[in-house]
């Protein structure tokens, strides 16, 4: 196992694959790097180096107790990019991922990256607000936070069997690996990890941070996603950054960095080539 210590004494762990560029990927709640698998094995084998660390509290990094936040995840971040002196880096963030990734580029700049992707992101507010009203009502992070202490273990199998791979829309075949690899990487989280990281999610304000983007950034969202709805996130995420590119996918869920791995590998492997 590839892991380091922050300054803060958090170990972190981190998986690099292959050689070339450097493509840095964030993933997604309650899960770790392996959920990037087949982005990882992809492009690695296309000639980049594809690195994916599991956020604290997750996977197999450490479990503080505090930190569970936005800022910290990101200064996490900023820390590995240094530890492994990354430059022009590539950053992908998938779904909280996508917050993490935002977030380090509002308080860390673009000084090491050359482009970004923002993958079912959660970005710029899930919540709803008076200045949000597209955003989820307060009640259904409350819902998730409740089933998780009431049982988070059958949290996570509803989720992956129903709203997060669309499995529960008509006419779908639900896959069995998905769903157990889905609960397996949210089990090995921490508890007050992953409860904490709800509130992270789902009310922290990227509108700011989505704003210092500078570098060409590519967005791709499902338009059927059942758990961070486009036209609050992938949509409005588009018109706060500059120059970007939304690609759309007609019918895709959230969960489509497994459900349309072969059409996100294409469009990731054409945006880093160009």
């Amino acid at each position: 196992m590839s892991t380091f210590r922050t300054r803060a004494g958090i170990e972190l762990y981190y998986k690099d694959w292959g050689h070339g560029p450097s493509v840095v990927f964030c993933h997604g709640w309650p899960l770790t790097a392996d959920s990037w698998e087949a982005q990882m094995f992809f492009l690695a084998g296309n000639g980049f180096r594809c690195i994916a660390h599991d956020r604290r509290g997750h996977g197999r990094s450490a479990q503080p107790w505090d930190g569970n936040d936005m800022d910290h995840y990101a200064d996490d971040l900023a820390e590995l990019i240094q530890h492994l002196d990354l430059r022009d880096a590539v950053l992908i963030g998938f779904s909280t991922g996508g917050g993490e990734v935002a977030r380090y580029i509002g308080r860390h700049g673009t000084g090491r990256v050359s482009k970004a992707a923002l993958i079912s992101a959660v970005p710029p507010l899930m919540l709803k607000t008076d200045s949000n009203p597209g955003g989820l009502p307060i009640e259904v992070f409350d819902g998730l936070r409740a089933d998780s202490l009431a049982d988070r273990s059958q949290l996570y199998k509803d989720l992956a069997a129903g709203p997060f791979f669309g499995f529960n829309r008509p006419g779908t075949k639900p896959s069995q690996g998905m769903i157990d690899w889905f609960w397996l990487q949210g089990m090995a989280g921490g508890h007050k990890n992953t409860y904490e990281s709800i509130a992270a999610f789902s009310a922290t304000d990227f509108s700011e941070d989505l704003k210092r983007f500078d570098v060409p950034t590519l967005i791709v969202h499902g338009d059927d996603d059942q758990v961070v709805p486009i036209d609050a996130a992938g949509r409005a995420s588009a018109r706060l950054i500059a120059g970007s590119r939304l690609i759309v996918y007609p019918g895709a869920p959230h969960g489509l960095t497994d459900t349309h791995k072969d059409r996100l590998n294409a469009d990731l492997l054409a945006f880093l080539q160009s």
